[in-house]
């Protein structure tokens, strides 16, 4: 039986390789994490003509020059034994912004072969690229594919399964026009990419004493042009006495004489560049203008949400219905087998009651992914970042930090997996830091409970001031934490903006799914086993299982930390225990407060009237109620999202330190907004 051939599919952020990858794999994915970092690691299955493939999904990158993450990981897998051959998809529309990868790659010393993909852009835009002369200059196979279309996908493998044993560039017939070289190796029958002078002077030096030294390294050429840039993987795993060899970093001299020779091919391999301006041109002199970019983006975003929150809770509600059908049935059933009123209220309140929380909000979330799925795949999320870098590189972060964000309004757990993409640790941590800040759509259950019940007509209002309060503090928080560790000038988006284009139905279908399934079984998890545990904490008191709630565990711990919470309006002993019920989701305080104060179908005019007399009964009015609901905002997120940062980070200490600080700003903010309401 043939071995099966392990190929790596690489290429820059939205030069279709994940449409590419699919296209091949379908739905047989395999999705985790790269060992050791929060770098997702996608695989798949394909066979052509009874040769089996597993194709491995690299993270979107421009270089591999191990400056983030991304980098990091796409290096080494690519130089273990993992990847056979290396597939370089590149968008053609945008070959010479593409082929700095692919030079990189080349230089590696493994198979490559290159995906054109997006040719139907080139066509469309007038040009035409000489599919002979690209491969005689790069000496590596160069394959036309739409992965759109499915075009072209047998042939990438008949090449992949031939070029897999093809240790060697060539045959290259360089013109290298205007240019002298001479060099005592006529380096340009050997490689690709050749230097100038004395840089392969340094090379062949280098060479020489890692010969010396590492008999048995590989490609000595790559590991001598990592030393002259002075890579510190490099130098540290390969140490060498070099002398004056390498006096400085070399890393600025390689990369302008690589766009040099990109300038050469392009002069070469594509025709009628200039032919005609493209649209996408057109389009972003008005959604990336200086006066208009942001106001569009914010128009857009707010339709998106117009949508999540109206068909997401007109469908949320027939979830809600089959809800309690679930639970209705559950309790009959139970009760027809005789079970136990503990068991039965374990099931019923706590599991599917806590479980069933989270699935009434998976509506909001599939179409606010499902809208970003369409925004992304058109290219127009790129832009996002573009427009927003300035904005954000004053609150020492990155234009990409905007994203995750933005996806806080949805849910904290995607949002905080998504500050995966930014290059620095620091970035990530302050990142994670702030995205809780933002109003997830859990949070809007306590607002419209807590506004419509001591606001009335201006409860809307109220609700807004949440939202609006949300992003000042995480606004001032960045800024503080830019202005002490100083990081407002290291911030600069280097971004490349691809083509717009028809979203893709299958690669948006398969995004979705991928999030929805994570979601549900990440958060999921983690809210089944605290749902178990709040039901515990207030059905078991010192005397075992109770039927008085005053008699609980909740109630002991509620009334200890009265004394704490009184100064921020939270006198109440049930304020608290619902509260410590929101870490598990936050749209559980809603329902904890219908429990904790006895009132059925709470969310009725009824039932809100019965909630305001009993509150005032215990000096609760609308100070405290705002007080509350600032509280809500700010404090500890939900346990799914606290998990979620822990796997980000790596580090209960950073985790915890996050959860305290967040509760400490919930605490100081409630209170001055109580006392300072007080003195009117």
């Amino acid at each position: 039986m043939r071995k099966t051939i392990n190929v790596g599919f690489i290429g820059n952020p939205n030069c279709g390789k994940t449409t590419l990858f699919n296209a091949f794999t379908g739905a047989n994915l395999k999705v985790a994490n790269w060992p050791g970092v929060t770098v997702e690691k996608k695989e798949g299955r394909a066979t052509y003509k009874g040769q089996e493939f597993k194709l491995i999904d690299l993270p979107g990158i421009y270089s591999l020059t191990s400056y983030t993450m991304e980098e990091t990981v796409s290096r080494e897998c690519i130089m273990s034994d993992d990847v056979d051959v290396i597939v370089d998809v590149i968008d053609a529309s945008s070959l010479e912004r593409n082929l700095y990868l692919t030079l990189q790659l080349i230089e590696l010393g493994k198979p490559v072969v290159l995906a054109l993909n997006m040719m139907d852009i080139v066509e469309e835009r007038g040009m035409e690229i000489d599919l002979h002369r690209l491969p005689e200059m790069l000496g590596v196979p160069a394959i036309p594919v739409s992965a759109r279309k499915k075009t072209g996908l047998s042939i990438l493998m008949h090449a992949v399964s031939h070029h897999k044993e093809y240790d060697r560039q060539g045959p290259l017939i360089h013109h290298h026009p205007g240019l002298k070289y001479s060099h005592r190796h006529n380096h340009h029958d050997e490689y690709a990419m050749v230097y100038e002078d004395y840089i392969e002077d340094k090379i062949d030096l280098i060479i020489a004493e890692l010969s010396r030294c590492y008999p048995d390294l590989e490609n000595k050429r790559w590991h001598a042009i990592k030393i002259l840039e002075q890579d510190k993987g490099v130098t540290n795993a390969y140490p060498l006495e070099l002398g004056n060899t390498v006096d400085r970093s070399y890393e600025k001299d390689i990369i302008n004489q690589k766009y040099n020779f990109i300038e050469e091919i392009i002069a070469e391999v594509l025709v009628n560049k200039s032919r005609k301006e493209a649209s996408t041109d057109k389009i972003d002199r008005i959604l990336t203008s200086r006066w208009l970019g942001l106001p569009i983006f914010l128009g857009i975003m707010a339709l998106v949400f117009f949508f999540t929150f109206t068909i997401g809770d007109w469908l949320k509600g027939y979830f809600e219905i089959g809800l309690e059908a679930l639970s209705a049935a559950v309790s009959s059933g139970l009760a027809a087998v005789n079970t136990g009123e503990m068991m039965t209220s374990l099931v019923v309140d706590g599991i599917i009651s806590g479980v069933g929380g989270i699935l009434t909000f998976l509506p909001n979330i599939f179409i606010l992914f499902l809208a970003l799925a369409f925004l992304e795949d058109s290219g127009y999320m790129a832009r996002v970042a573009f427009v927003m870098d300035d904005i954000m590189s004053k609150l020492g972060l990155s234009g990409r930090a905007f994203l995750p964000l933005l996806l806080g309004f949805g849910c904290s757990v995607p949002a905080i997996m998504a500050s995966r993409a930014l290059e620095h640790k620091r970035d990530r941590f302050k990142t994670i830091l702030v995205t809780p800040f933002m109003s997830c759509s859990a949070r809007l259950p306590i607002y419209v409970l807590f506004s419509s019940m001591f606001f009335g007509k201006h409860a809307m209002l109220v609700c807004y001031s949440m939202y609006v309060l949300g992003i000042i503090v995480a606004i001032a928080t960045a800024f503080i934490l830019s202005r002490i560790d100083g990081s407002r000038a290291e911030h600069a988006l280097l971004i490349e903006l691809p083509e717009y284009k028809a979203p893709n139905a299958r690669t948006i279908a398969i995004y979705v799914w991928e999030k929805i399934k994570d979601y549900l079984t990440k958060a999921g998890t983690v809210i089944f086993i605290a749902s178990v545990i709040m039901w515990v904490i207030l059905n078991f008191g010192p005397g075992g299982y109770v039927t008085d709630i005053t008699e609980s565990f909740g109630s002991i711990i509620g009334r200890a930390v009265v004394p704490v919470f009184r100064p921020a309006g939270l006198g109440q002993w049930q304020i608290i225990v619902a509260l410590i019920a929101g870490i598990a989701a936050k749209e559980v305080v809603v329902s904890s407060c219908s429990v904790l104060f006895g009132i059925q179908n709470i969310t009725t005019a009824h039932g809100m009237g019965t909630m305001v007399t009993t509150l005032g009964s215990m000096g609760f009015g609308a100070l405290n109620a705002y007080a509350l609901m600032v509280f809500c905002l700010l404090y500890v997120p939900c346990t799914a999202t606290i998990a979620t940062m822990h796997r980000e980070l790596k580090s209960w200490k950073g985790t915890l330190g996050i959860v305290l600080f967040q509760l400490v700003t919930a605490w100081t903010m409630s209170t001055i907004i109580f006392q300072i309401g007080k003195l009117f």
